[in-house]
């Protein structure tokens, strides 16, 4: 097989983790990139050294039927058209986390998936990392037992992106959307994937806005300087097998850490500990035991990404079903939309 081409639609900060890991892989080449922003879309070009440059989705697919498939990189609220575009004219998709901002969209994106028999993997980038993977491969092995409880943080102290991020018209939300999702996602998938059937959740808007601290993410588009959305958002979700997860996530608070982004899960034969690496807490021959790794087992940013991209173009080339589905996003969305709902109903929100 020739190498695949890549268009991105959306040349904005999270777009460099696609582009240079799409330039790092053999099996293919970067075709073509898009963005409404002109002057940023052609700065981009010059980097990377692409020159089919586009500020129009539609045009572009229209004059490159030869892509094979699209990156989304897009802010959230056009995750749903520029995905949906791409599979209606026959290209696969790899679209950067939330799937959507709104349930709906999240399912009419699944839908021109399987109406275009096209790929449809979603951006859920911790999912590929080597803490992961560990994690799985002792919940796979049993090693856990039965896992009934889990707690996920993402919090910064001071760390709202700004921009974009913190417009809910563009972005669908705050932190719960932009952060939360990636654990929420995260303990999730370790779970086997059950199926959530009901959410409780406030969010808040106290600290308005503050700005990121230097080396945190920050937007590298404007928002129009608007900041309405949650700076702090807890949940709890309730699975159908049983299992409650228990969610907090900050993009401002009050608190020690600059940032907080720990994972705990507690099953009847083993529990675990995620931050900066992995430990395991166990019983063994009636004697309470700590087992850590020797290998690394703390998750890496740039691995995560090249992980990621690898795998979606070996799906892309050998026809393969994704690790992170389309129906793995809308069920994500049906979590987050559920905890904005209680948070302004102050009920809990079944889900269908």
């Amino acid at each position: 097989m020739s190498k695949i081409k890549i268009a991105v639609v959306g040349v904005g900060g999270i777009s460099g983790c696609h582009i240079r890991n799409y330039l790092n892989n053999p099996d293919v080449e970067l075709y073509a990139l898009c963005d409404i922003d002109e002057a940023k879309l052609k700065m981009k070009g010059e980097m990377y050294g692409v020159t089919r440059l586009y500020t129009d989705e539609d045009t572009m697919l229209r004059e490159l039927p030869e892509i094979d498939a699209v990156s989304v990189c897009t802010w959230n609220s056009q995750h749903a058209p520029c995905t949906i575009k791409a599979l209606d004219a026959g290209k696969h998709v790899l679209c950067e986390k939330p799937m959507s901002v709104t349930v709906e969209d999240a399912e009419k994106m699944k839908e021109a998936a399987e109406r275009n028999g096209k790929i449809l993997m979603l951006g859920f980038v911790r999912r590929y990392g080597r803490d992961c993977r560990l994690m799985k491969d002792f919940a796979n092995a049993g090693e856990f037992g039965d896992i009934y409880y889990t707690k996920a943080r993402y919090m910064r102290r001071r760390g709202n992106p700004g921009g974009w991020f913190a417009n809910k018209e563009l972005s669908g939300g705050g932190c719960l959307i932009d952060l939360g999702v990636h654990v929420i996602d995260y303990v999730r998938y370790v779970m086997g994937c059950p199926k959530p059937v009901a959410v409780y959740g406030a969010t808040f808007d106290k600290l308005g806005g503050k700005k990121a601290s230097a080396g945190e993410w920050q937007a590298s588009s404007s928002g129009n300087g608007v900041c309405n959305v949650e700076d702090l958002a807890v949940a709890m979700v309730r699975f159908d097998n049983g299992a409650v997860l228990n969610i907090e996530t900050s993009f401002d608070l009050n608190g020690e850490s600059a940032t907080d982004n720990s994972i705990q899960l507690f099953g009847t034969k083993a529990g675990a500990i995620l931050s900066n690496g992995i430990k395991i807490y166990s019983e063994v021959a009636g004697h309470l035991t700590d087992v850590s790794f020797c290998e690394p087992s703390s998750a890496d940013f740039d691995e995560m990404f090249t992980s990621e991209i690898n795998h979606f173009v070996d799906c892309v080339k050998n026809n393969k079903t994704p690790v992170s589905t389309a129906e793995d996003g809308v069920m994500l969305m049906k979590i987050l939309m559920g905890i904005y709902e209680s948070s302004k109903t102050g009920h809990e929100v079944i889900l269908d």
